[in-house]
C-alpha cells in the first residue's frame, strides 16, 4: 500500500463519518483522534467480537474492568516509573521533536528530519529521555497535590485484582483475565494516523499458569490469536505475518514474545504481540504491596507464583488493519468506486433500504415497513436522500454488504432488489423473506 491510500483512507474516514480529528473545531490536538457515528459502530463489532470469543464462550476466561486512574506505586511495581521513556530530538531547523528510533540515519550521528527533511546532528541536539506516563491530581487543590497516574495499558488492573478475581471466583489454573479499556501513553507520533495515539483502546487478557506450562500456553495463544485475525475478524492472510523477538529486543521480565504484524499503509508493523511475561508482574506487586500473590496447586500440594501469558491487542489498531484490509478502489463503467470489502459481520450496517421513488408513499410506507422488519435483529439504515446511484456509492464506502430497493413493480410483485457490495449482482427476492434472505449470509458472533 502506498501514502496515496493512506491519504484516501484519511478522507473517507473524515467524510464518511468513522474519525475526526480531536478537538478539530480548535485546530486540532496531536495524536488524538474522535471516533464518529460508523466509527463506533465498527470499532464495537471488533470488541464484541473479541469478548464473544474468549470471555462468554469459554469458561477458563473471565472478565474485568479496571480503573483508568491508579497509584503511583503500582507502577513503581511495574517499572514504568523508572523505566517507561522514549530518547527524543528536537530538529533546529522546524522545531519539532521526533523518537530517535523512528528517523532515518543519513550516516554516523547524522539523522533525518521526518518533517523538514533537514539532517539532524545527534552528538550537537543530545537526544533526551521523556517518560510516557500521564499524570493527573487527585487532590482538590494545587497547594497539596496528591499525583496518580492514567494507566499506560490495562495489564496493570488486572495484576492488582488477581487475588481478588481468584478468590471471588474459586478458578482454577490456568485462568485468564481480559478485559478492553482505554490506555494513555504521551508519545510522540508522525503520521501514523490512529496506529500510534496518545489516547487508546486495548483488548488483553493475562492467561495465568504454572511455570511448567508456560510454553505450551504461549505457543498455544500465537497461534490462536494469529488465526482469530484470519477467521474472526477477516483480514487477509497475506496481510499478516509472526515475527518472533530476538534476545535484545525483549523487555527485562519477557522470556519471549511474538508480534502479529500486519501489512499498514506504511508498512508492516505490530498489530498484536503475545509475550511470556514469567512470574515478573505477581512478584514485583506482591514485594511492593506486600500481600500474597502466590496460588496453592492442590491437585500437587505446591505453593508457586503463577506465569504469565499476555495476548495483548489494539481496539484502534484492529480498527485500522479492518480499513485496510477492505479499502478497496476500483474502475466501474468509467467511474471510480471506492468500497470498504468488510467481513459482513464486522460492517456498520448490514443492510441499507431505499424507496425508488420517495414522493410515492405506497412504495415508502412498503420500505419503511421492510427496515422496520430488518432493524429489530439486523443493523439497518433506511436513506431516500439521493438517486440510487449515489445511495449505492455511499454504502459501498461505508461496508454495507446489501442494498434493498423497493420499487413501483415491488406493489405488484411483492418483491424488492437486493443488490451484492463485492458482486454488485442483484436478485429479486420476495418481502416475506428480506430477513431470513440477510440472516443466512450474516453470521453474528
Amino acid at each position: 500500500m502506498s501514502q496515496e491510500k493512506l491519504t484516501q483512507i484519511i478522507s473517507l474516514c473524515k467524510r464518511r463519518g468513522f474519525i475526526f480529528a480531536g478537538s478539530e473545531i480548535y485546530g486540532g490536538l496531536s495524536s488524538v483522534w474522535d471516533y464518529g457515528p460508523l466509527g463506533v459502530r465498527l470499532k464495537k463489532r471488533i470488541k464484541d467480537i473479541w469478548w464473544k470469543e474468549y470471555v462468554e464462550k469459554r469458561s477458563d476466561i473471565v472478565g474485568l474492568d479496571s480503573s483508568i486512574i491508579m497509584r503511583d506505586q503500582v507502577f513503581m511495581a511495574s517499572g514504568h516509573l523508572q523505566g517507561f521513556t522514549d530518547s527524543l530530538v528536537d530538529c533546529p531547523n522546524c522545531k519539532k521533536r521526533f523518537r530517535v528510533d523512528k528517523l532515518e540515519n543519513v550516516k554516523g550521528n547524522i539523522y533525518s528530519c521526518l518533517d523538514c527533511k533537514q539532517e539532524i546532528d545527534i552528538e550537537k541536539n543530545k537526544p533526551r529521555k521523556f517518560n510516557l506516563m500521564l499524570k493527573t491530581n487527585m487532590s482538590a487543590t494545587e497547594d497539596d497535590p496528591n499525583y496518580a497516574y492514567l494507566r499506560p495499558e490495562t495489564a496493570q488492573g488486572i495484576f492488582v485484582n488477581f487475588a481478588n478475581v481468584l478468590n471471588t471466583t474459586s478458578k482454577k489454573l490456568p485462568l485468564g483475565i481480559a478485559q478492553i479499556g482505554k490506555a494513555f501513553r504521551n508519545e510522540v507520533t508522525t503520521g501514523s494516523f490512529v496506529f500510534r495515539m496518545k489516547e487508546f483502546e486495548q483488548m488483553e487478557i493475562e492467561y495465568f499458569v504454572s511455570p511448567e506450562e508456560a510454553k505450551k500456553f504461549y505457543e498455544y495463544w500465537v497461534e490462536e490469536r494469529y488465526n482469530f485475525y484470519i477467521k474472526r475478524i477477516g483480514l487477509k492472510k497475506e496481510n499478516l505475518k509472526l515475527r518472533e523477538h530476538t534476545g535484545d529486543e525483549l523487555a527485562h521480565y519477557a522470556k519471549a514474545c511474538t508480534d502479529i504484524e500486519f501489512k499498514f499503509p506504511f508498512g508492516w508493523s505490530e498489530l498484536e504481540g503475545i509475550a511470556n511475561r514469567g512470574d515478573f508482574d505477581l512478584s514485583e506487586h506482591a514485594r511492593v504491596s506486600k500481600k500474597e500473590l502466590s496460588y496453592f496447586d492442590s491437585a500437587s500440594g505446591k505453593r508457586f507464583v503463577p506465569y504469565v501469558i499476555e495476548p495483548s491487542a489494539g481496539v484502534d489498531r484492529t480498527f485500522f488493519a479492518c480499513l485496510s484490509d477492505a479499502f478497496c478502489s476500483e474502475e466501474v463503467k468509467g467511474k471510480t468506486r471506492i468500497v470498504l470489502k468488510l467481513k459482513p459481520d464486522l460492517a456498520p450496517y448490514s443492510a441499507a433500504v431505499f424507496p425508488l421513488l420517495k414522493n410515492k408513499p405506497e412504495v415508502v410506507k412498503l420500505a419503511k415497513s421492510i427496515f422496520c422488519d430488518i432493524k429489530d435483529e439486523l443493523p439497518a439504515l433506511y436513506a431516500d436522500t439521493a438517486g440510487i446511484g449515489k445511495l449505492y456509492r455511499r454504502q459501498d464506502e461505508i461496508g454495507t454488504p446489501f442494498c434493498i430497493t423497493v420499487d413501483v413493480e415491488s406493489l405488484n410483485d411483492g418483491k424488492v432488489t437486493i443488490r451484492d457490495r463485492d458482486s454488485m449482482e442483484q436478485e429479486r427476492v420476495d418481502t416475506t423473506k428480506v430477513k431470513e434472505f440477510l440472516k443466512q449470509r450474516i453470521k453474528f458472533y
